[in-house]
């Protein structure tokens, strides 16, 4: 069987040939065999590009990124959120191919300009970077670190919704770095602010990146020290506590947060522990 393996590269984007994946503001275009199109045929396209970018390899073959200024209407192809793409990905290599292709898009987009005196900036030759060709200052990927943490108590597991859930699920708890704190400082401030419980014994467990929109998400199991759920009522929507023989409907299998509740609950039920997709 034919192992699919992605590499990330920073590719001269005047290189021929390869293949590419479109995004605009609706997300990746998809064709009837998948999300990446022959640049040769792309080329007899009008399309209204804004940046393109060489991202890497797959399967030995060179792939960039098109961004676009708008989601034009292409025949036999439709635009599709990145999310269900993500969840749906063939394995891991196809699914870490997305989230990287992702980030740089955005990144494409939000710095096509200086944002120290405006001028249009361009691409770095051989390092993955935008430069100022007027005052010099360059811009990278940003990357943007954030926890999210499995509160347990025995055999339940804490878990909330936010209001741009998909309707039914229920995840971890999540949330950005502040300016100097600590991730571990972060785990418990936002654990209190979201749900109002205290947590103690904090256990790293993984990493993983996430697209939404550059975010480093680092997992984490805490235990429940005390206190009652109290709302955050802007940020989430409900929380409870669930017996992990009785949970709600969770995120998908490829987002880290699943991966938090099948470790515990594996260890607890004496499961086959998962693996998260690397």
């Amino acid at each position: 069987m034919k192992l699919n393996v992605w590499k990330p590269a920073w590719l001269d984007s005047e290189t021929p040939g390869g293949k590419a994946l479109v995004h605009s503001p609706e997300g990746f275009l998809v064709g009837s065999e998948g999300v990446l199109f022959d640049r040769a045929w792309l080329s007899t396209l009008d399309l209204p590009r804004a940046e393109l970018q060489g991202i890497g390899t797959y399967d030995g073959i060179d792939i960039f990124v098109y961004e676009l200024d708008s989601a034009v209407v292409i025949s036999d192809t439709e635009w599709s959120p990145l999310r269900p793409l993500m969840m749906n990905a063939v394995d891991g290599h196809a699914y870490r191919m997305l989230v990287y292709a992702a980030q740089i898009a955005t990144w494409m987009r939000h710095h096509r300009f200086c944002g120290h005196c405006g001028t249009a900036t361009l691409g770095i030759n051989g390092e993955r970077a935008r430069g100022c060709p007027a005052c010099g200052l360059r811009q990278y990927p940003r990357i943007s670190p954030s926890m999210i943490v499995l509160v347990t108590r025995g055999d339940d597991v804490l878990l909330a919704r936010s209001p741009r859930f998909l309707p039914g699920v229920y995840s971890t708890l999540a949330g950005f770095v502040e300016p100097g704190e600590t991730i571990e400082e972060c785990v418990h401030r936002e654990v209190s602010e979201e749900v109002g419980v205290q947590v103690r014994n904090l256990k790293y467990l993984a990493s993983q990146s996430w697209p939404f929109p550059h975010s480093l998400m680092l997992g984490f199991h805490a235990e429940y020290e005390g206190g009652d759920i109290v709302l955050q009522p802007e940020e989430i929507e409900d929380a409870q506590w669930f017996s992990l023989r009785d949970l709600p409907q969770l995120p998908g299998p490829m987002s880290i947060s699943r991966y938090l509740i099948d470790t515990y609950r594996a260890g607890r039920m004496g499961e086959e522990k998962p693996s998260l997709p690397r």
